[in-house]
């Protein structure tokens, strides 16, 4: 009542639009955060269009203890064409229903979280009333270090060696500030707006959310070259218009505590990806609006210098940590698309003390064609429900998180009595079929801290068939390049930046031996050693080619695969498969002990048999009264050092050059950091002025930021890597490879790296009319006729035809080769365009189709494949344009309307689109050979073929990829008239 006579000091300090789900509707609201008499309140507006004209009810929340914001699981689907723009977040407080709210992903979403959740820790601040020189919570920094704070208002220094940063341009007035954002939100106060904002402080409720929903059948992103690091996003600072206060920090003291040490700080399972994302090695991604966050939690000296003090607090760990034992249960199971038919207590209980983790992999879940593509499947709860049931009866377990993509399940566990313990838990997955993107093979996994030591466990289900031990090979190494997990307070950390990893599933790796005779027989003479030493995987691991870090135990049971289901008898098919540990468990790190290793012949549902390996791992637990010690200790220290001495650098080199860079090819420099002044320092490169980003999108560094104590070096790599979404700009030369890298220092100097290097064009990001109109090889047209030929591809468009000598090509003759190839060569090949192709192969088609017209192309058919997706992939228009794409959704239920809108395409795209379909369904003839369906072939060319706009692309629904594909559909699914 006091609001509403005007009683009460109110103030709204920020506002955001977004839609309450309800009901499968969607209703538009306004939320506004607002501070009343010293208390925080989120209120919450219905139809905020209609405000001015009728009373509307209000909701307000208060912001207490009872008050909390879970970011929503999203959902995943098999292919996944654009970035997700849109976030969900769940809202209970006191005396209010629960709310599912769907916000718009920006920046000021982002700022309106930032300043929600400062409102909170000022709630709880008031409540815990903290003293002076406590402790921060312990954490030991897991890899790269926070992205530092970017500064406003800069002015450049001249290139050159490192200087003295100008002294900064006054602030403005706070009415001023971040004008654009201050007028939008005075005109529009109910914009869209949006976030990428994930923590939760309630350890039930996290799980609550993450089991709603599980990763199904994804496309992620475009398999690259070997592994690479994650590459931060070049975000530059952002600064609220209206931010909150923080709360008082004493000088003694760093700031604020995490709220809830207990708390699951978790990441949805569905990391966004797809075709319309970089097509950098995937670890180069980064989801943007979790780095924002980073940047605004260290956008002060107060944030530097916490995590300066974490990062000390890290170094000297062991000063303040006991090793304590615990007992950790791995187990595998390819179930072969079963459903449980008996209990599991044989494979989980089979020990007499309970474990403390239990941490479990599935594969082939689900084969059903449903689950393939885009449906939940009903297995999955099946299987969850069987582990819950068969868990040691000695013990009370809690789930700490599930993730499932297509038929591979992991999940964890956790004794209730150490669930206080579990935190920064994080999901991933990631897709190894073809060109990356297909679900069906690849890895998911599961991160978290137990006490101070960071475990990663990663299931996987690797490339099938005896021959292809190299694609198992190259799946581990996409896993482990492609695996991020993005947390709100840390860097992006891989699947190696942990203290214990441990990686289980079917990896498929056979035998050298192709007899099953002879291999039954040695196995009946209980020879397993000589047969281990034909084993692919331990050949692999001698030979340092995957799995070079990691250990495993003496296998002493029998070969897990392949068996007659529901028997104990070899396979009796007519493959008659030959006998392998195609199931495995490795692990890398320190304190770790296996102490069994076995399988459970007694489980007779699937036609592999389940493995489990008990371990023992020292886990490092926080004295705290040694903790607080070395903790006070580190403050004194910094105090005293900051008052004296200012931080200095030296660089190794300053000037690098890239020879002959090409398409997909990554190429790498190096350069040593030394911290050569007397006190730590933290580095970090920073976006030049008036640039968002610290570098181009064919560029970057890593690691792109960190910290470094006298005297210490680290080495920073400099990789250059052409994607598809840099390609077109530097084959029209547009751009170039040449850009200068701010390396700045807090506190001091400015030092400045110049990049420069020479690139080689490529067909692939070259435009379809341009390359009609191109009789020889890319490479052997001089770059200003390449030029001339992008320019004048408009009046090209317009004409069916050309009167004069120079006419272009019906079709690029690129297209002609790969498509001629495949219809020649590879029309029963098993599995085509399921199967990824070689990386050393399809660098080498690149470079063909660059520099010859080949009689011949190099590489297996499935290399060839996979190019020509690529190839489709990298055209800056589709084939269906742009402007048409709307109409095309639009007529996906009419085949009629559907070829009067191809007839209406430019000539050569009009030409490859009808020719792609001659082929395509050539192919399906042969189904009973290639195994394609044209439900699978309409699901990979539609994301391909019909693209959205770049505008659109965060839009994009899965109905409308569903009309896409029929649009597809419709054509293959049609008579031969055409």
């Amino acid at each position: 009542m006091d609001t509403a006579l005007g009683m009460s000091e109110e103030e709204c300090l920020a506002t955001v639009r977004g839609q309450e789900l309800r009901s499968g509707q969607k209703e538009s609201r306004l939320l506004s955060l607002i501070e009343r008499n010293g208390e925080f309140i989120l209120g919450v507006l219905a139809t905020p269009d209609a405000v001015v004209s009728r009373p509307v009810p209000q909701l307000s929340i208060p912001i207490n203890g009872n008050f909390e914001i879970v970011r929503e699981a999203d959902e995943a689907l098999l292919i996944d064409f654009s970035v997700n723009s849109f976030v969900r977040v769940r809202i209970k407080g006191e005396k209010a229903p629960e709310l599912l709210l769907e916000l718009q992903d920006d920046d000021r979403t982002q700022t309106f979280l930032t300043q929600l959740k400062s409102a909170q820790q000022q709630v709880e601040s008031k409540v815990t009333k903290p003293k002076a020189m406590e402790p921060l919570a312990p954490m030991t920094p897991r890899g790269p270090v926070p992205i530092p704070p970017q500064r406003i208002n800069k002015t450049a220094n001249p290139v050159g060696s490192g200087v003295n940063p100008s002294k900064p341009a006054p602030a403005l007035p706070p009415n001023h500030h971040n004008s654009t954002t201050t007028n939008q939100t005075k005109t529009d106060p109910a914009q869209s707006l949006a976030s990428d904002f994930g923590f939760e402080d309630s350890f039930n409720h996290a799980l609550k959310v993450e089991e709603k929903k599980n990763h199904q059948n994804r496309m992620v992103a475009t398999r690259e070259p070997p592994p690479v690091p994650p590459l931060p996003p070049r975000k530059a600072s952002y600064t609220p218009s209206n931010p909150l206060p923080p709360a008082p920090v004493p000088k003694e003291r760093s700031v604020s505590i995490q709220a809830k040490e207990n708390s699951f700080n978790t990441k949805p399972d569905s990391f966004r990806s797809g075709f319309d994302r970089v097509d950098r090695p995937p670890s180069w991604c980064e989801s943007p609006t979790t780095n924002s966050m980073r940047q605004t939690m260290f956008s002060s000296q107060a944030g530097q210098r916490e995590y300066l003090i974490k990062h000390r607090l890290g170094k000297k760990e062991n000063e303040y940590v006991d090793i304590q034992t615990f007992r950790f249960f791995t187990g595998t199971w390819n179930v072969n698309g079963q459903s449980p038919d008996s209990t599991l207590e044989p494979w989980l209980s089979c020990d007499t003390e309970p474990p403390d983790i239990y941490a479990l992999g599935f594969q082939e879940l689900d084969l059903s064609t449903e689950a393939f593509f885009y449906m939940d499947s009903s297995k999955e709860q099946l299987w969850v429900e069987a582990v819950e049931r068969s868990l040691h009866p000695k013990a009370k377990y809690k789930r700490v998180r599930i993730i499932r993509l297509v038929g591979m399940m992991l999940v964890v566990f956790v004794k209730k009595t150490h669930k206080n313990h579990i935190k920064e838990v994080a999901a991933e997955h990631v897709g190894t079929g073809i060109m990356g993107k297909m679900g069906n093979k690849g890895g998911v996994a599961v991160r978290f801290v137990f006490h101070n030591t960071s475990f990663c466990i990663v299931n996987s289900h690797l490339a099938a068939h005896v021959e292809d031990f190299e694609r198992r090979n190259q799946d581990y190494k996409d896993i482990c390049a492609r695996m991020t997990f993005h947390l709100l307070e840390h860097p992006p950390l891989n699947i190696v930046k942990h203290d214990v990893v441990i990686w289980l599933g079917d990896l498929n790796y056979r035998l050298f031996m192709y007899d099953a005779a002879d291999v039954k027989q040695l196995i009946a003479q209980n020879e397993l050693k000589k047969l281990q030493e034909v084993d692919q995987l331990n050949i692999q691991r001698q030979t340092k080619r995957a799995f070079t870090d990691f250990m495993e135990g003496d296998i002493n049971f029998m070969p897990t695969y392949k068996y007659d289901p529901k028997t104990d008898r070899w396979d009796s098919s007519g493959k008659c498969r030959v006998p392998a540990w195609c199931d495995r468990i490795l692990w890398r790190g320190n304190n770790v002990k296996q102490l069994k290793y076995r399988s459970c012949m007694e489980l007779q549902t699937s036609d592999h048999k389940p493995v489990s390996s008990l371990f023992t791992v020292g886990v490092k637990v926080i004295n705290e009264k040694r903790h607080k010690k070395v903790f006070e200790e580190i403050v004194r220290v910094m105090d005293r050092m900051e008052n004296d001495f200012l931080p200095s650098v030296s660089l190794s080199q300053r000037e690098f050059a890239f020879q002959n860079v090409k398409f997909r090819q990554l190429q790498k420099e190096r350069f040593l950091i030394t911290n050569d002044g007397q006190v730590p320092c933290h580095f970090a490169f920073i976006p030049k002025l008036n640039d968002s980003q610290y570098c181009k999108s064919w560029l970057r560094a890593e690691p792109s930021e960190g910290f470094l104590e006298p005297s210490e070096t680290l080495e920073i790599f400099l990789e250059v890597y052409v994607s598809k979404d840099s390609v077109t700009l530097l084959n029209s030369a547009e751009d170039s490879i040449e850009d200068i890298l701010v390396l700045h220092l807090d506190r001091g100097k400015d030092y400045f790296i110049t990049i420069s290097g020479n690139y080689l064009p490529s067909c692939f990001g070259t435009s379809l009319e341009t390359l009609c109109r191109m009789k020889k090889p890319i490479r052997e047209i001089p770059i200003t006729k390449l030029i001339d030929l992008e320019k004048s591809k408009v009046s090209f468009l317009m004409v069916d035809g050309a009167s004069t000598e120079d006419k272009p090509l019906k079709i690029p003759k690129e297209v002609w080769i790969l498509v001629n190839h495949l219809f020649t060569k590879s029309c029963d090949q098993e599995d085509l365009f399921q199967t990824p192709g070689l990386q050393e192969e399809l660098q080498s088609i690149i470079d063909c189709l660059d520099t010859s017209i080949p009689d011949s192309i190099p590489g297996c058919n499935h290399s060839v494949a996979e190019a020509l997706l690529i190839f489709l992939e990298a055209v800056p228009e589709p084939v269906v344009c742009y402007e048409l794409y709307q109409r095309c959704l639009e007529c996906a239920h009419d085949s009629r309307l559907c070829k009067q809108l191809i007839s209406q395409l430019p000539r050569a795209h009009r030409n490859v689109f009808r020719y792609l379909m001659a082929f395509l369904k050539e192919l399906l003839k042969h189904s009973h050979n290639n195994n394609l369906t044209a439900s699978l072939i309409a699901s990979l060319f539609a994301s391909l073929l019909i693209r959205p706009p770049p505008n659109l692309v965060s839009r994009q629904t899965s109905h409308e990829r569903q009309k896409a594909i029929d649009f597809v559909l419709g054509f293959l699914m049609a008579g031969d008239e055409e």
